[in-house]
Protein backbone atom coordinates (compact mmCIF):
# COMPACT_ATOMS: atom_id res chain seq x y z
CA UNK A 1 0.00 0.00 0.00
CA UNK A 2 1.48 3.31 -1.05
CA UNK A 3 2.30 5.88 1.61
CA UNK A 4 0.36 9.12 1.58
CA UNK A 5 2.50 12.14 0.93
CA UNK A 6 2.32 14.90 3.46
CA UNK A 7 1.03 18.12 2.02
CA UNK A 8 2.70 21.18 3.40
CA UNK A 9 0.67 24.30 3.92
CA UNK A 10 2.14 27.27 2.17
CA UNK A 11 1.33 30.57 3.82
CA UNK A 12 0.57 33.28 1.31
CA UNK A 13 1.60 36.76 2.62
CA UNK A 14 -1.24 39.20 2.85
CA UNK A 15 -0.43 42.46 1.13
CA UNK A 16 -2.28 45.40 2.62
CA UNK A 17 -3.47 47.91 0.08
CA UNK A 18 -2.66 51.43 1.33
CA UNK A 19 -5.65 53.67 1.71
CA UNK A 20 -5.15 56.81 -0.30
CA UNK A 21 -7.04 59.73 1.13
CA UNK A 22 -8.53 62.08 -1.40
CA UNK A 23 -7.17 65.57 -0.63
CA UNK A 24 -9.81 68.02 0.35
CA UNK A 25 -10.09 70.93 -2.04
CA UNK A 26 -8.61 74.12 -0.60
CA UNK A 27 -11.05 76.84 0.12
CA UNK A 28 -10.43 79.63 -2.31
CA UNK A 29 -11.02 83.01 -0.78
CA UNK A 30 -12.68 85.41 -3.18
CA UNK A 31 -10.34 88.15 -4.26
CA UNK A 32 -11.19 91.53 -2.90
CA UNK A 33 -11.70 94.15 -5.58
CA UNK A 34 -8.65 96.38 -5.99
CA UNK A 35 -10.84 99.48 -6.21
CA UNK A 36 -13.46 100.21 -3.58
CA UNK A 37 -16.70 101.40 -5.13
CA UNK A 38 -17.84 104.39 -3.08
CA UNK A 39 -18.55 108.10 -3.24
CA UNK A 40 -15.44 110.22 -2.79
CA UNK A 41 -14.81 113.82 -1.74
CA UNK A 42 -11.85 115.95 -2.77
CA UNK A 43 -10.69 119.32 -1.43
CA UNK A 44 -8.23 121.94 -2.64
CA UNK A 45 -5.25 122.36 -0.31
CA UNK A 46 -4.60 125.61 1.53
CA UNK A 47 -6.90 128.26 2.93
CA UNK A 48 -8.09 129.70 -0.39
CA UNK A 49 -11.43 128.36 -1.63
CA UNK A 50 -12.13 129.86 -5.10
CA UNK A 51 -15.65 129.81 -6.50
CA UNK A 52 -14.38 127.51 -9.25
CA UNK A 53 -11.04 125.89 -10.00
CA UNK A 54 -10.42 123.82 -13.14
CA UNK A 55 -7.99 120.94 -12.74
CA UNK A 56 -6.08 119.85 -15.81
CA UNK A 57 -7.87 116.88 -17.43
CA UNK A 58 -5.61 116.25 -20.44
CA UNK A 59 -1.94 116.39 -21.47
CA UNK A 60 -0.97 114.80 -18.14
CA UNK A 61 1.29 111.80 -17.62
CA UNK A 62 1.72 109.11 -14.99
CA UNK A 63 4.70 106.78 -14.69
CA UNK A 64 3.56 103.14 -14.71
CA UNK A 65 6.14 101.16 -12.71
CA UNK A 66 4.85 97.80 -13.98
CA UNK A 67 5.13 98.80 -17.64
CA UNK A 68 8.20 100.95 -17.10
CA UNK A 69 7.14 104.07 -18.97
CA UNK A 70 4.95 107.17 -18.72
CA UNK A 71 1.34 106.83 -19.77
CA UNK A 72 -0.84 109.68 -20.94
CA UNK A 73 -3.96 110.41 -18.89
CA UNK A 74 -7.16 112.08 -20.03
CA UNK A 75 -10.65 112.36 -18.61
CA UNK A 76 -13.19 111.57 -21.31
CA UNK A 77 -16.86 111.19 -20.52
CA UNK A 78 -17.39 108.44 -23.12
CA UNK A 79 -14.40 106.24 -22.14
CA UNK A 80 -14.03 103.48 -19.53
CA UNK A 81 -10.43 104.23 -18.69
CA UNK A 82 -8.30 107.30 -17.93
CA UNK A 83 -5.37 105.83 -19.95
CA UNK A 84 -5.20 107.15 -23.50
CA UNK A 85 -3.48 103.97 -24.78
CA UNK A 86 -6.52 101.92 -23.68
CA UNK A 87 -9.19 104.21 -25.14
CA UNK A 88 -11.32 103.22 -28.09
CA UNK A 89 -13.16 105.43 -30.54
CA UNK A 90 -13.84 109.12 -30.12
CA UNK A 91 -12.53 110.92 -27.05
CA UNK A 92 -14.92 113.51 -25.63
CA UNK A 93 -12.86 115.54 -23.19
CA UNK A 94 -14.59 116.47 -19.90
CA UNK A 95 -13.63 119.27 -17.47
CA UNK A 96 -12.73 118.63 -13.80
CA UNK A 97 -14.01 121.58 -11.75
CA UNK A 98 -13.78 122.22 -8.00
CA UNK A 99 -16.61 124.39 -6.67
CA UNK A 100 -15.86 126.47 -3.55
CA UNK A 101 -12.73 124.38 -3.05
CA UNK A 102 -14.51 121.00 -3.14
CA UNK A 103 -15.32 118.28 -5.65
CA UNK A 104 -17.80 115.45 -4.98
CA UNK A 105 -17.48 112.41 -7.27
CA UNK A 106 -20.23 109.79 -7.19
CA UNK A 107 -19.33 106.10 -6.97
CA UNK A 108 -20.59 105.58 -10.53
CA UNK A 109 -17.80 107.82 -11.89
CA UNK A 110 -14.96 105.38 -11.21
CA UNK A 111 -12.95 106.58 -14.22
CA UNK A 112 -12.76 110.11 -12.80
CA UNK A 113 -11.97 108.75 -9.32
CA UNK A 114 -9.13 106.60 -10.67
CA UNK A 115 -7.76 109.54 -12.62
CA UNK A 116 -7.84 111.74 -9.51
CA UNK A 117 -6.08 108.98 -7.56
CA UNK A 118 -2.99 109.05 -9.79
CA UNK A 119 -3.17 112.65 -11.03
CA UNK A 120 0.25 114.37 -10.61
CA UNK A 121 -1.43 117.27 -8.75
CA UNK A 122 -2.83 115.05 -6.00
CA UNK A 123 -1.45 116.05 -2.57
CA UNK A 124 -0.01 119.17 -4.22
CA UNK A 125 -3.12 121.06 -5.30
CA UNK A 126 -5.86 118.83 -3.86
CA UNK A 127 -6.35 115.80 -1.59
CA UNK A 128 -8.94 113.10 -1.08
CA UNK A 129 -10.91 113.33 2.14
CA UNK A 130 -10.38 110.26 4.32
CA UNK A 131 -12.53 110.24 7.49
CA UNK A 132 -10.36 107.57 9.18
CA UNK A 133 -7.14 109.50 8.63
CA UNK A 134 -8.95 112.70 9.63
CA UNK A 135 -10.06 111.10 12.91
CA UNK A 136 -6.54 109.78 13.60
CA UNK A 137 -5.11 113.26 13.01
CA UNK A 138 -7.73 114.83 15.28
CA UNK A 139 -6.92 112.35 18.07
CA UNK A 140 -3.21 113.13 17.79
CA UNK A 141 -3.87 116.87 17.99
CA UNK A 142 -6.27 116.51 20.94
CA UNK A 143 -3.79 114.34 22.85
CA UNK A 144 -1.05 116.89 22.16
CA UNK A 145 -3.30 119.69 23.44
CA UNK A 146 -4.13 117.67 26.58
CA UNK A 147 -0.43 117.04 27.32
CA UNK A 148 0.41 120.71 26.78
CA UNK A 149 -2.38 121.97 29.06
CA UNK A 150 -1.42 119.53 31.86
CA UNK A 151 2.19 120.75 31.75
CA UNK A 152 1.07 124.39 31.53
CA UNK A 153 -1.03 123.98 34.69
CA UNK A 154 1.93 122.65 36.69
CA UNK A 155 4.65 124.90 35.30
CA UNK A 156 6.43 127.35 37.62
CA UNK A 157 6.08 131.07 37.10
CA UNK A 158 9.69 131.64 35.95
CA UNK A 159 9.42 129.12 33.13
CA UNK A 160 5.96 130.45 32.26
CA UNK A 161 7.46 133.93 31.91
CA UNK A 162 10.31 132.57 29.77
CA UNK A 163 7.93 130.77 27.40
CA UNK A 164 5.53 133.70 27.08
CA UNK A 165 8.40 136.09 26.44
CA UNK A 166 9.07 134.15 23.23
CA UNK A 167 5.42 134.75 22.26
CA UNK A 168 4.83 138.30 23.58
CA UNK A 169 8.28 139.84 24.02
CA UNK A 170 8.85 142.60 26.59
CA UNK A 171 5.09 142.88 27.20
CA UNK A 172 5.49 139.96 29.63
CA UNK A 173 7.29 142.19 32.16
CA UNK A 174 4.08 144.22 32.70
CA UNK A 175 1.78 141.21 33.17
CA UNK A 176 0.50 139.95 36.52
CA UNK A 177 0.97 136.30 37.46
CA UNK A 178 -2.73 135.61 36.78
CA UNK A 179 -2.53 137.19 33.32
CA UNK A 180 0.64 135.25 32.62
CA UNK A 181 -0.94 131.95 33.67
CA UNK A 182 -4.06 132.60 31.60
CA UNK A 183 -2.09 133.45 28.47
CA UNK A 184 0.15 130.46 28.99
CA UNK A 185 -2.84 128.07 29.07
CA UNK A 186 -4.29 129.68 25.94
CA UNK A 187 -0.91 129.41 24.21
CA UNK A 188 -0.60 125.73 25.23
CA UNK A 189 -4.08 125.00 23.82
CA UNK A 190 -3.61 126.88 20.55
CA UNK A 191 0.02 125.92 19.84
CA UNK A 192 0.63 122.66 21.77
CA UNK A 193 3.60 121.47 19.69
CA UNK A 194 5.48 124.78 20.02
CA UNK A 195 4.60 125.07 23.71
CA UNK A 196 5.97 121.58 24.49
CA UNK A 197 9.11 122.33 22.50
CA UNK A 198 9.73 125.55 24.42
CA UNK A 199 8.93 123.93 27.78
CA UNK A 200 11.62 121.29 27.15
CA UNK A 201 14.24 123.80 25.95
CA UNK A 202 16.48 124.96 28.78
CA UNK A 203 17.85 127.74 26.55
CA UNK A 204 14.44 129.44 26.77
CA UNK A 205 14.92 130.05 30.49
CA UNK A 206 18.49 131.22 30.01
CA UNK A 207 17.39 133.65 27.27
CA UNK A 208 14.68 135.00 29.58
CA UNK A 209 17.23 135.34 32.38
CA UNK A 210 19.49 137.42 30.12
CA UNK A 211 16.61 139.61 28.90
CA UNK A 212 15.49 140.34 32.48
CA UNK A 213 19.07 141.25 33.43
CA UNK A 214 19.20 143.73 30.53
CA UNK A 215 15.74 145.18 31.35
CA UNK A 216 16.85 145.79 34.95
CA UNK A 217 20.15 147.38 33.81
CA UNK A 218 22.37 144.75 35.43
CA UNK A 219 23.96 144.10 32.06
CA UNK A 220 23.77 145.99 28.76
CA UNK A 221 23.67 145.01 25.10
CA UNK A 222 25.78 147.36 22.98
CA UNK A 223 24.05 149.41 20.29
CA UNK A 224 25.61 147.31 17.53
CA UNK A 225 24.37 144.17 19.37
CA UNK A 226 27.87 142.71 19.28
CA UNK A 227 28.79 142.83 22.99
CA UNK A 228 27.24 142.34 26.43
CA UNK A 229 28.59 144.74 29.08
CA UNK A 230 28.21 145.27 32.82
CA UNK A 231 25.64 147.98 33.41
CA UNK A 232 27.60 149.49 36.29
CA UNK A 233 30.96 150.11 34.60
CA UNK A 234 30.56 149.18 30.91
CA UNK A 235 33.14 146.39 31.15
CA UNK A 236 32.71 143.78 28.43
CA UNK A 237 31.28 140.42 29.52
CA UNK A 238 31.16 138.56 26.20
CA UNK A 239 31.23 139.09 22.43
CA UNK A 240 28.30 137.85 20.34
CA UNK A 241 29.45 135.51 17.53
CA UNK A 242 28.80 136.75 14.01
CA UNK A 243 25.32 135.94 12.57
CA UNK A 244 23.96 134.68 15.93
CA UNK A 245 21.06 136.15 17.91
CA UNK A 246 22.47 138.05 20.94
CA UNK A 247 20.27 136.41 23.58
CA UNK A 248 20.66 132.95 22.06
CA UNK A 249 24.44 133.42 22.16
CA UNK A 250 24.21 134.65 25.76
CA UNK A 251 22.13 131.59 26.75
CA UNK A 252 24.75 129.26 25.25
CA UNK A 253 27.56 131.23 26.91
CA UNK A 254 25.93 130.91 30.35
CA UNK A 255 26.63 127.16 30.10
CA UNK A 256 30.40 127.64 29.85
CA UNK A 257 32.66 127.76 32.92
CA UNK A 258 33.15 131.53 32.64
CA UNK A 259 29.49 132.09 31.87
CA UNK A 260 28.33 130.10 34.92
CA UNK A 261 30.27 132.44 37.20
CA UNK A 262 28.69 135.51 35.57
CA UNK A 263 25.26 133.84 35.74
CA UNK A 264 25.66 133.30 39.49
CA UNK A 265 26.74 136.94 39.92
CA UNK A 266 23.72 138.24 37.97
CA UNK A 267 21.37 135.90 39.86
CA UNK A 268 22.47 137.39 43.18
CA UNK A 269 21.79 140.89 41.92
CA UNK A 270 18.36 139.88 40.55
CA UNK A 271 17.39 138.44 43.93
CA UNK A 272 18.53 141.48 45.90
Amino acid sequence: MAKKQKTEKVEVPVVETPVVETPKPKKVEPKKPSWEIKDRMYYLKGDKKPLSYMLRSSNIYWFDEEKGYERELKYCQNQRTPFVDEMKGDQRLEHIIFRNGALFVEKEKTVLQKLLDIHPHKEKIYYEYNPIEEAAGDIEILELEADAIVIAREIDIDLAEAIMRVEKGSEVSKMSSKELKRDLLVFARNNPALFLELAADDNVQLRNFGIKAVELGIIQLSSDQRNFLWGSNGRKIMTVPFDEHPYTALAHWFKTDEGMEIYANIEKRLNN
